[in-house]
């Protein structure tokens, strides 16, 4: 009882201190409580009760709950995380209509991952596919994935990163050196934020002019607020904002299209490598529509996600300095056989080892993506657990990731654990089956840059250490950006 008015008070609070859009939805689904009531009764049945949890009120259920913690600086996730103090590693919740079971097990995930396009299918809730667009890489069904995701897969090839990696170095050395310079205290984050999204924006579509970068940057922002928000198209809400944002997107991307088509610009980047490719057989090309969407895709995926992860990297080395001794050493042996002011190339990149390391207990540590939903497309079984068709099955990588029973000490930054080959299925920052992350290279890449331009050459002091995480975000990020003053290191490292 205790439990349940813990939840009821936690909804009501998010009524009264949030946006009206919040509000209407409740109002509507206890209009429509009487009617849905009418229609079906709700499903009790044995398999449903051997997942412990909370269904909530009827269609809404704990979405309130969800967008509470979503809106609070304990970060979205701690919806999760109190719900398994509750209810033990697995358990069952309805949002958005739907009912979603949160999976915990790498045997759970290997079902899920190896069956995706089969028994499991892509399931997001309905802000992400249409913030993104219908024609997204996210959104499309499988016959479209397969062809989308073949065409955009030459943005990752070898010679592109190679490019990308030459471009990223020389942005992020100058921007760096610009700081130190100045003296000035300033928030990794947002840093980190504009980097890889002009970085994004040259590589795509040799975007370079500042007042255009500032106006995608600030749009991309607002879509990426909205992929967890109440799709109601009411102005002034989070979503209302990002749809706009998306338009207004949309429309740079559009006119850029035109004036490649009629000849009046060419450039040599991917936007000019998929127009150029209509000739092709329709396997092999993608319609505008779709380039757009996934210019918008590319864009928010490839920058929330790499920047917060080295975000993170910056504080996790602070806290821990044998690590980043170690990762300065390896980083200034690399650094010394190289000319001033060259940049890094993939033969550099390959000496990391250990910096590879640090990357990868990085991506596990901030679990910049919390979990994977899927849509069970039948009634099966995970790990012994009884799943029905249309739920939302949530493989949880922030918990696989912090199992003890897969990691030793897993709360504890240890790169070397990395010394060793992780079980399959234990390690899923990108995913894991068909749909893993394209972009899986280049942010490791990216990474591994900003990690030795920092290291290598400078110092640092973090000036905030408030543990608050950013409201309304979807994946896990500092509030304060946390903020750092740059001292450049001498010659010989110190």
């Amino acid at each position: 009882m205790l439990k349940m008015l813990n939840l009821f008070r936690e909804d009501v609070l998010f009524l009264v201190q949030n946006k009206y859009d919040i509000a209407l939805v409740a109002f509507l689904s206890i209009a429509t409580y009487a009617f849905l009531k009418a229609r079906r009764k709700v499903n009790t049945s044995n398999k449903e009760d051997k997942i412990p949890g909370g269904l909530g009120l009827p269609f809404v259920g704990e979405t309130f709950s969800f967008l509470s913690a979503t809106n609070s600086t304990r970060g979205c996730y701690d919806f999760v995380r109190l719900r398994r103090k509750w209810y033990g590693k697995w358990f069952k919740t309805r949002m958005f209509g739907k009912i979603h079971v949160f999976v915990p097990s790498i045997e759970a995930a290997k079902k899920v991952f190896t069956n995706d396009f089969g028994e499991f299918n892509k399931g997001y809730i309905k802000s992400m596919a249409t913030v993104v667009g219908e024609k997204s890489v996210f959104a499309v069904p499988i016959e479209s994935h397969t062809r989308i995701r073949h065409v955009l897969s030459a943005l990752f090839s070898m010679s592109s990163l190679s490019k990308f990696v030459e471009k990223f170095d020389q942005m992020l050395s100058q921007r760096l050196n610009k700081l130190e310079q100045n003296g000035k205290t300033f928030p990794v984050l947002p840093f980190t934020m504009k980097l890889t999204l002009d970085s994004m924006c040259n590589m795509l579509m040799s975007i370079t002019e500042e007042s255009l970068l500032q106006q995608i940057l600030s749009d991309c922002a607002a879509v990426s607020d909205a992929l967890l928000s109440v799709p109601l198209m009411i102005p002034g809400t989070t979503y209302y904002k990002g749809m706009k944002a998306r338009q207004r997107l949309m429309e740079i991307f559009k006119e850029m299209i035109a004036r490649r088509r009629s000849g009046k610009e060419y450039k040599d980047d991917f936007l000019q490598y998929l127009l150029e490719r209509d000739s092709c057989p329709s396997s092999e090309k993608l319609e505008d529509s779709e380039i757009m969407d996934n210019l918008l895709t590319l864009l928010v995926s490839g920058q929330v996600s790499s920047a917060a992860a080295m975000m993170w990297s910056v504080k996790f080395l602070d806290e821990n300095g044998e690590v980043l001794d170690k990762l300065r050493e390896e980083q200034l042996d690399i650094a010394k056989n190289k000319q001033r002011g060259t940049s890094l190339s993939m033969e550099d990149i390959n000496r990391m080892s250990y910096g590879l390391k640090v990357v990868k207990e990085t991506l596990r540590m901030s679990n910049v993506v919390l979990w994977l939903p899927r849509v069970a497309q039948n009634d099966c079984t995970l790990d012994g657990v009884e799943m029905k068709k249309g739920w939302i099955v949530n493989v949880d990588a922030t918990c696989i990731h912090f199992d003890p029973a897969l990691y030793e000490d897993p709360m504890q930054f240890i790169p070397s654990r990395f010394d060793e080959m992780q079980k399959p299925y234990s390690f899923l920052p990108f995913g894991a089956g068909p749909r893993t992350c394209l972009g899986i290279e280049m942010a490791k890449l990216s990474m591994l840059v900003f990690l030795h331009r920092l290291t290598s050459g400078y110092e640092w002091t973090i000036e905030e250490r408030d543990p608050s995480m950013e409201k309304t975000t979807h994946v896990p990020r500092l509030r304060s950006g946390l903020p750092i003053t740059l001292k450049a290191l001498t010659k010989n490292g110190k």
